[in-house]
């Protein structure tokens, strides 16, 4: 890897990842650094293309092990197509979830075991991991209720569309993650607006001294 810099928002549906990224990468590039923006799954065409399979349909459509499988799948892509050389580059690596998720979401959520998706994590990724990952915390009911009031003609919501106990121990999942990586993980509360998140974004990556 080269000097580039990676970092990973993560949190649960409705947590404002997305609008976080975009806020995020204006701030590097008014320091000066070159970004590359990027999500999971997708990032890459073979990567994007297996999305649709993933975020789309029912929510019952694949079983926990046939779901992680195919993000690690897509994941392996992203990684050897976008992901490594923009850090080889020296690129500062934006991305809209990463690993944590397949843990978060197919291990505490689904119930997969752990050491069945570290073990993938290690295939598709190799030695390429965050620098810091920035996960967005807030209530699950607030959640899905802005995840709902978003979606308009949305057909990307399979998961938003799972029980509210998955989601509850997605969540549970999430602070756990933080819990056992607390040198990686940074827990911001995603409660407060747009303007005070991306705030406590940007003093977590000037604290981290990237």
């Amino acid at each position: 890897m080269g000097n580039g810099k990676f970092i990973t928002l993560e949190g649960g549906e409705g947590s404002g990842k997305s609008t976080q990224v975009g806020l995020l990468a204006r701030f590097l590039e008014s320091r000066d650094m070159t970004v590359t923006l990027t999500r999971e799954p997708g990032g890459s065409d073979g990567a994007e293309q297996i999305r649709s399979l993933l975020v789309e349909g029912e929510p019952g459509r694949w079983s926990p092990l046939s779901e992680a499988m195919l993000h690690s799948a897509a994941r392996a892509d992203h990684v050897e197509r976008l992901i490594a050389p923009a850090l080889a580059r020296g690129d500062w690596v934006i991305c809209d979830r990463f690993i944590d998720s397949t843990m978060a979401y197919q291990g505490f959520g689904h119930g997969l075991d752990f050491k069945t998706i570290e073990a993938l994590n290690e295939y598709s990724c190799g030695t390429i991991r965050p620098d810091i990952t920035l996960i967005l915390d807030l209530a699950v009911e607030d959640g899905l209720a802005r995840a709902k009031s978003r979606q308009h003609n949305d057909t990307e919501d399979r998961y938003e569309r799972m029980e509210i106990d998955f989601h509850r121990r997605l969540r549970d999942g999430y602070l756990e993650i933080a819990k056992s990586n607390p040198d990686r993980c940074v827990i911001i509360d995603a409660t407060k607006d747009v303007e005070a998140v991306s705030e406590a974004i940007q003093q977590a990556i000037l604290a981290k001294g990237l």
